[in-house]
Formats: C-alpha cells, sequence, structure tokens
C-alpha cells in the first residue's frame, strides 16, 4: 500500500531533511548502490511531507490539498510539478482527474487548451498572459473558483455516448451537446466524448461553421461565458446560407450591435425557460438569392424569433426595423 504524506510542522521537517542529506556525504564515497538507496527512501518520504506541510491549513487528504492549491490561483497557469509538490503524493494526476470528473472542477491541461485554441476561428486567445495553444501538456489551469455540481452527471453521459458504435465523431459530440441544450460543458468533456481525439475542437468548430448548430463560445457570441466553456443554445440548424459567414464577420457585427436583437433589445444574459427567444441569429437585409453578401453592412442582429418572423414574411424588413 502507498504511503500517504502526513502535514506537520515544516520547520522540524527541514532540519531532518538537512541531517540525511549531510550524513548521505559519506555514503557517496564509500557505499555500495542498495546501501544508498535504501538510507534515500527516508528523504524522499520527509520530502513529500515537507511538501504537504506547506499548506498550513490542516487537510489530511492529497486531492483536496491540490484544488486549495488551484482555487488560491484561478486563471494562472500552474506547473504540475507544483501539484506534486503539495499533494505529496506520485498519484496527483489521477487526483486531478478526480477533481475534473467526479467533482466538477474546470481544470484543463496544456493538451486540451491546445485542442480548444484550434476550435477558435477567430484567433487564439490568452490565459494568464498565454497564449491557450502555448500552454505546456504537463501545465494546468482552473477556469471556474466554482464547482459544477452536474459535471459527474455529465460524464456519465459522456462515457454512454463515447462508447457507441458506428457513430462518428461528430455526431458524438452533437449527441452530447443535444443532451445539454442550453448548458455549459467543458472542452474537457467534449474531449472525452471523442475518445480522446484532437479532432474534437475542430468537429466543434464544423458544427457551428459548416452544420449551422449554434453552438457558441466565448469568441464567438456569447462574452459572458468561461473560457472554455461549449453551450448549444437551441436544437436547430440555421439556413444553409447564413452557415457561411466567416466567424471574424459574426463577431464584428455582433460587437457592433452589442449583442442584442436590433427589434426587440434581448441579450443572451436575458435568456429564461419562459422565453421563447434562445439565441441571437444575424440576418441578410439583402437575401443572398438577391446577391446579398456576407458582409457587416449587409447583417444585422436578431433574436431567433424575430428573425422567424422576418423569414415566415409576417413583417417587411424595413418596418421590422423600426422603433418596438
Amino acid at each position: 500500500m502507498a504511503r500517504r504524506s502526513k502535514q506537520s510542522a515544516a520547520e522540524p521537517l527541514r532540519q531532518k531533511l538537512a541531517a540525511l542529506i549531510s550524513d548521505f556525504e559519506k555514503d557517496l564515497k564509500d557505499g555500495s548502490l542498495r546501501p544508498r538507496v535504501l538510507k534515500l527512501i527516508p528523504a524522499f518520504h520527509i520530502l513529500r511531507d515537507l511538501g504537504s506541510s506547506l499548506i498550513t491549513e490542516e487537510i489530511p487528504a492529497a486531492v483536496e490539498r491540490i484544488i486549495f492549491y488551484l482555487k488560491k490561483y484561478p486563471r494562472k497557469i500552474i506547473h504540475g510539478d507544483e501539484l506534486m509538490v503539495v499533494s505529496g503524493i506520485g498519484e496527483w494526476a489521477r487526483r486531478v482527474r478526480e477533481l475534473r470528473v467526479q467533482q466538477g472542477w474546470s481544470i484543463i491541461s496544456g493538451v486540451t487548451a491546445k485542442e480548444m485554441a484550434e476550435a477558435e476561428e477567430s484567433g487564439d486567445i490568452k490565459i494568464d498572459g498565454k497564449l491557450l495553444s502555448k500552454i505546456k501538456p504537463d501545465e494546468y489551469v482552473l477556469l471556474n473558483e466554482e464547482c459544477d455540481k452536474e459535471a459527474a452527471h455529465r460524464w456519465f453521459q459522456a462515457n454512454t455516448i463515447r462508447k457507441m458504435k458506428g457513430v462518428s465523431v461528430q455526431d458524438k459530440l452533437l449527441k452530447f451537446l443535444q443532451a445539454n441544450i442550453g448548458k455549459s460543458v467543458t472542452g474537457e468533456e467534449l474531449r472525452y466524448v471523442a475518445n480522446n481525439r484532437s479532432e474534437w475542437a475542430r468537429r466543434v468548430r464544423e458544427l457551428r461553421t459548416e452544420e449551422g448548430w449554434p453552438v457558441v463560445t466565448r469568441t464567438s457570441g456569447w462574452p459572458q461565458l468561461a473560457i472554455g466553456a461549449y453551450v448549444l443554445v437551441e436544437d436547430r440548424q440555421a439556413p444553409k446560407h447564413d452557415r457561411k459567414i466567416p466567424d471574424e464577420v459574426r463577431i464584428k457585427v455582433l460587437e457592433r450591435d452589442n449583442h442584442k436583437c436590433q427589434k426587440c433589445g434581448w441579450s443572451l444574459d436575458q435568456r429564461s425557460s419562459a422565453d421563447p427567444r434562445r439565441l441571437l441569429e444575424l440576418h441578410h437585409k439583402t437575401h443572398h438569392v438577391h446577391g446579398g453578401s456576407n458582409t457587416e453592412d449587409n447583417l444585422i442582429t436578431l433574436c431567433n424569433v424575430h428573425h422567424d418572423a422576418i423569414h415566415a414574411k409576417k413583417i417587411e424588413i424595413d418596418e421590422y426595423l423600426k422603433s418596438p
């Protein structure tokens, strides 16, 4: 059974470690290999105890020390070696996974961060002064200081969908998003659904840009979202002609219109279960069939309800844009 590190006063541990290292000088000169190894084992145990004792609060469990440390530095890039030190155990990486999967903490690794950056057509974004794509595989970031209580259920969903036979990666991702309509899911969850294949990010982007599913992120239409969060706002696809709008144009139009419907003033942060307005869409003032282009001047932000009203020809665009 693996030895558990012990929290105690740090200074006596330091002194004890220093004494062991000092005595080890003669072993380096005269000892054979195995006696040297055996003599260093207590030093390793003391070093682990010293690392876990740097956290002065009484936190006996390694997994709790890890999240305590991450919560002290949210949205900061933390090296895995730091977590090894404060946890005092060799299996710290498994504990990080438990925090994500079983407890719902939004922790990303450098592997997922790089793939998340690929999903952002508008360009790489920064966290703690570093581009997502440049975070190293053995670095971690706690994105949210609050625990997501529904995460364990979503990981169960993800595991069920992940095991489906004869279903493409993109269809699995869509099924998972459809199982959580209007709810924020994480890049780590999407990666797991895709069986840890790096293509998950590209497939999510294709769902939004080529297939027309309203999957929003912090940089592609919903600035209130946390970094690394994805939301399928509604279970419906945009018309084919609306799927060709480049993300950078889409973002410029949304920003110009203050992320609000230009008819009723509705915005995403006003969403409620009783309101049929679910998402913001871009409408072509001059339709594609009439030669309308995907330019900022020809696009306007509307909520789904009023966008549908125009396409149902219940109202003309000129009348539609009058003050409500």
